[in-house]
């Protein structure tokens, strides 16, 4: 079972290094490439003012904000729900470099960096699959028909969703992704919905639909043809039985 998690944030401005800070997380689990339905999304105390640049893309303020947790409260929810998974992010540097600059903040109880090895960077996929095109996350939605008129502006955890979609289309679309994790294991995909249902997606042995009597018949059947049963020469014996 491949278990990934897809993650976008939304931050104070764009220079983690110079003191911009998390503002938001969103994350979606994918279990083969599918997702789940289970999410974590947490607003983040920032303590430092939102920029006019980055309040204009996505319109969360500093009051809306003033009573929201630190990301020193919200870090190890966030961490449990990561666990050791793999992040799909979209321009991976630029989300990974506010969390380790978050986490660097946290002094002796900080968890380890994030390392960009370790991370699926779908704008890197993007710019292999579609040289010299434009490959945002409005581009690639609209070269793959994934509907975005929900998303007036950016949202984390909204913009998760919308890059899982996107992920499964630059791996080759949903048949082919969910073909090639069931491909993958004999084991059945089992996957779990928001509202708690476990669903298995296959692949899973098939039951004969024939009864007992209805094989004797056919095998019988088969005795009155004389000479050498083709399929059987071919098959073997439990191949033309199964």
């Amino acid at each position: 079972m491949l278990r990934e998690i897809v993650l976008d944030t939304e931050t104070t401005g764009t220079d983690a290094k110079n003191g911009d800070r998390l503002i938001e997380i969103g994350c979606v689990e994918l279990i083969n490439h599918v997702q789940t339905g289970k999410s974590f999304h947490r607003f983040v105390n920032p303590t430092r003012p939102v920029s006019q640049g980055a309040f204009a893309v996505h319109g969360i303020s500093d009051a809306f904000l003033a009573d929201k947790p630190l990301f020193a409260d919200i870090v190890d929810a966030f961490r449990d729900f990561c666990r050791d998974s793999p992040l799909v992010i979209h321009n991976a540097p630029f989300d990974v470099g506010f969390l380790n600059m978050e986490y660097a903040r946290l002094g002796a109880a900080a968890p380890p960096p994030i390392d960009l090895a370790d991370v699926v960077d779908t704008l890197q996929l993007a710019r292999r699959k579609h040289t010299g095109a434009a490959n945002n996350l409005d581009a690639l939605c609209s070269r793959y028909g994934i509907d975005t008129t929900r998303r007036t502006k950016h949202g984390a955890l909204l913009d998760a969703q919308i890059l899982a979609e996107v992920y499964v289309e630059l791996l080759g679309g949903k048949q082919t992704s969910l073909g090639l994790a069931m491909a993958a294991s004999e084991d059945p995909v089992v996957l779990t919905g928001s509202d708690g249902d476990v669903v298995a997606v296959g692949p899973r042995r098939l039951r004969h639909r024939l009864t007992e009597a209805e094989r004797a018949r056919h095998e019988a059947f088969i005795g009155t043809l004389g000479g050498s049963v083709v399929w059987r020469d071919y098959l073997g014996e439990e191949g033309a039985a199964g």
